[in-house]
């Protein structure tokens, strides 16, 4: 018998090349590497990755090359518990890697990532899974394209988070297909938006008129902001002992699937994915400090929802 999947993910996977460094340098000078690591990564792997790890059914979609770093991804993936079938390995595909410099010192990251190069999915490539009835399709912000094809989702049930990165093809699109918007900060000075000189509320309130769901924004080590009912809301993060923030976005917006999945309210999915997030960034990787159902709701019990 198959089940119902929670979420349906799609977009990249890659390799992560991770280098831990206690200081970053300065160009045109040299650091001694303190240990490297590689791991799965990419938004829509890592954020399959924390769903199942979370226990929620997940199926992930996405393109993979026939090389070992594709291979490496399918392995990482299946070790999480992923439902895989809908990956494609393309034919002389090349799988993207990215390389990212953590800092001890911060636990601040820099990334240095391949654009892929491996064929766009379409809509029609996503009906397969569809059909399985997920009850969230998660985008990341490799598939914005896809936005103008998601109407005939519309009466199905199937309700769609984005995680929103920066401004791309299909941003338009996007703002009006998504349920629930989720950009981080920075997205709010995004050029095209036009928001420049003004106050965070009124950017929020700006951008919030331009979408047609929820307005999320994440901000880091200070958790995330909402717009519910013409009200702004706050989740601080809780203190955690930061040692890489790589992955800690897509895991929040796993973490909301899932929840928003299993129909939770929206001031319990934002502390429940406010404390997914701060807790992936105990370990290096995107992956390695994602927690187990368990304690992440330990924690979410323990944040406290602002009205701001």
């Amino acid at each position: 018998m198959t089940h119902q999947p929670d979420v349906l993910v799609v977009g990249r996977s890659c390799v992560d090349h991770i280098a831990v460094v206690e200081t970053f340098p300065e160009e045109d000078t040299k650091a001694p590497l303190e240990f490297r690591i590689a791991e799965g990564g990419g938004q829509g792997g890592t954020a399959s990755s924390c769903i199942a790890r979370l226990g929620g059914r997940v199926l992930y979609a996405g393109r993979l090359g026939d090389d070992a770093e594709g291979a490496f991804c399918l392995q990482r993936l299946t070790a999480f518990g992923v439902d895989t079938a809908f990956i494609r390995r393309v034919d002389g595909g090349k799988t993207p890697v990215a390389y990212i410099f953590v800092t001890q010192s911060t636990g601040k990251r820099t990334i240095i990532y391949e654009r892929s190069a491996l064929p766009r999915f379409q809509f029609e490539d996503l009906l397969p899974a569809l059909s399985r009835d997920p009850k969230i399709l998660l985008l990341d912000p490799e598939t914005t394209y896809l936005a103008g094809a998601l109407k005939p989702l519309g009466g199905t049930g199937i309700r769609i988070v984005y995680d929103c990165e920066r401004w791309r093809e299909g941003m338009d699109a996007m703002m009006a297909a998504a349920d629930f918007f989720i950009p981080s900060f920075s997205f709010l000075d995004a050029p095209p938006l036009g928001f420049g000189g003004l106050g965070f509320r009124e950017k929020m309130v700006r951008l919030d008129a331009r979408i047609k769901g929820v307005l999320i924004v994440t901000r880091g080590g200070d958790g995330a902001y909402y717009l519910w009912k013409d009200q702004l809301y706050h989740v601080p993060a809780p203190e955690v002992p930061v040692k890489d923030t790589t992955g800690a976005g897509d895991n929040f917006h796993a973490a909301f699937s899932l929840a928003t999945a299993r129909m939770w309210e929206i001031h319990e999915a934002v502390r429940f994915s406010v404390a997914v997030a701060s807790l992936s960034c105990r370990d290096y990787g995107g992956r390695n400090g994602i927690p187990e159902e368990k304690e992440a709701l330990e924690t979410m019990k323990r944040l406290e929802t602002q009205r701001l």
